[in-house]
């Protein structure tokens, strides 16, 4: 279990960074708007990473996708803009099929049992 936590945690973090870089391109091409919130880096993929930080960084993230709603229902204007919103739009539900794996992981620790895993 610590390999797979490891490995998504890894991949949570990497895809943070591109989180940040599409929040900014999307700052760039609708600067009118409000950008979408800050999401924390985390510092190691590691189980004590995960206990101490996830619900933090997890709350960020629900805050994030409450923020792109109205963002992703407005009409669009051109090809740029399309492309910022999209790459927005598919790395925050990278970011959410992540948490939902780790929220599993994690509840499978809790209760010592293994439920069935997330749907995808």
């Amino acid at each position: 279990m610590h390999q797979q936590v490891t490995r998504i945690l890894g991949s949570f973090i990497t895809k943070t960074s591109e989180y940040t870089l599409a929040r900014l391109e999307y700052g760039i091409v609708f600067p009118e708007r409000e950008p979408p919130p800050v999401l924390a880096r985390l510092p190691d993929a590691s189980q004590r990473t995960l206990h101490e930080r996830w619900d933090a960084v997890e709350a960020q993230l629900d805050a994030i996708v409450l923020a792109l709603r109205p963002a992703l229902s407005l009409p669009r204007k051109g090809d740029r803009q399309d492309a910022a919103v999209r790459r927005l739009d598919r790395i925050v539900r990278e970011l959410d099929q992540y948490a939902r794996a780790l929220r599993w992981i994690r509840t499978v620790n809790e209760r010592g049992t293994a439920p069935e895993p997330p749907p995808e």
